[in-house]
């Protein structure tokens, strides 16, 4: 049973289980289906809120539940109530769990020197946030102790997500990018030298650990990311790659000089690299695409959803999460900065 089955991580993962030889109910809000998963595969309505109907649902039972939706101690604790009913779990969560010896983590970010400094990479091992009800990471560290304390009555795999991209994000962060190249931008302006890296990890490879965690149970956290975590500089060349255009890359040293110069979705003070030796030595994992290899599926989906429409119509979330903090196509002020640089 697949919960958020037709979220971005969702209908990837249904399709690679149900080619694996699994029976896959595919449960979602709407109940809808993907058109590239298998005819045999069970579509179903679920409201994740409602215990009565999530029980319902499970029935007598079902060998793995994959949960891509799962935050805080109410959903662990609806999990747990299924135990007896569930043979295993994998459950995503994410790498904003992590702290740095000092305290400061995604939560701190927009502080003043408030951006974490992890290890590179960081191993699964490394401190976390406190958990707790107040933001997204503290409730996914309480989700994922309260879960690892079921043990055997629930063995649960919990995967700490990178920067998740494919086709269906809501928040895609290569649009940034992808839009500048529609709107024939052929300047762009990076800050921290271009060298800013926020490990990425693809739906295709996120579907290929869910698989190997659903034949292999274990109570464990994994991190997942893709095989190579590319620098902002060259996410914007590979994307110039796959549209078959040339950009002239302007780089700053340091600090952004403004919210609408040189910020991006991926910008970062200092790197964020996941370490993924665990997932390869518990699970035998091999990636199944790299980034640049999985780029032009997710430019041509942007590219088509873009087609007519606003950005912040194609994609609300993300004009939510970033325009008051970045200004992702605020050319007016790239333009002045450039005019500026060159007097």
């Amino acid at each position: 049973m697949v919960v958020g089955a037709t979220g971005q991580i969702g209908r990837a993962a249904v399709r690679a289980l149900a080619e694996d030889g699994w029976a896959v109910t595919a449960a979602s809000l709407g109940g809808g289906r993907d058109s590239s998963w298998p005819g045999d595969v069970r579509a179903a309505r679920l409201d994740r809120a409602d215990d009565v109907a999530f029980a319902e649902l499970v029935g007598e039972g079902c060998d793995v539940l994959v949960d891509m939706v799962a935050h805080g101690a109410e959903h662990a604790r609806q999990l747990g109530s299924l135990a007896g009913r569930i043979g295993s779990a994998v459950v995503i969560s994410s790498g904003t769990v992590y702290e740095d010896e000092q305290g400061r983590s995604f939560d701190t970010q927009d502080e003043p020197d408030g951006f974490p400094r992890y290890p590179v990479p960081i191993p699964e091992s490394h401190r976390t946030v406190t958990a707790g009800p107040t933001t997204y990471g503290t409730r996914k560290i309480q989700l994922e102790r309260d879960l690892l304390a079921l043990g055997a009555l629930l063995p649960t795999t919990l995967l700490r997500a990178g920067a998740i991209h494919g086709p269906h994000c809501r928040a895609p962060r290569e649009l940034y990018f992808v839009k500048r190249v529609l709107d024939g931008r052929r300047t762009r302006v990076l800050s921290e030298g271009g060298t800013s890296r926020f490990h990425p990890v693809n739906v295709h490879n996120l579907a290929e650990l869910i698989r190997l965690a659903a034949r292999h149970p274990g109570a464990r956290v994994l991190n997942a990311g893709d095989p190579d975590a590319p620098s902002v500089a060259e996410i914007g060349a590979a994307v110039d790659a796959v549209l078959g255009f040339e950009s002239e890359t302007v780089l700053i040293e340091g600090e952004a000089p403004g919210k609408g110069v040189g910020l991006t979705p991926w910008t970062a003070r200092h790197p964020v690299v996941y370490d993924m030796s665990a997932a390869e030595r518990d699970l035998a994992y091999k990636a199944v695409t790299t980034y640049a290899d999985s780029l032009p599926e997710t430019v041509s989906w942007l590219v088509d959803r873009l087609s007519g429409r606003d950005w912040r119509e194609a994609f609300p979330v993300l004009a939510r999460a970033y325009d008051p903090v970045i200004d992702l196509f605020d050319y007016r002020a790239e333009d002045a900065w450039l005019a500026q640089r060159e007097a």
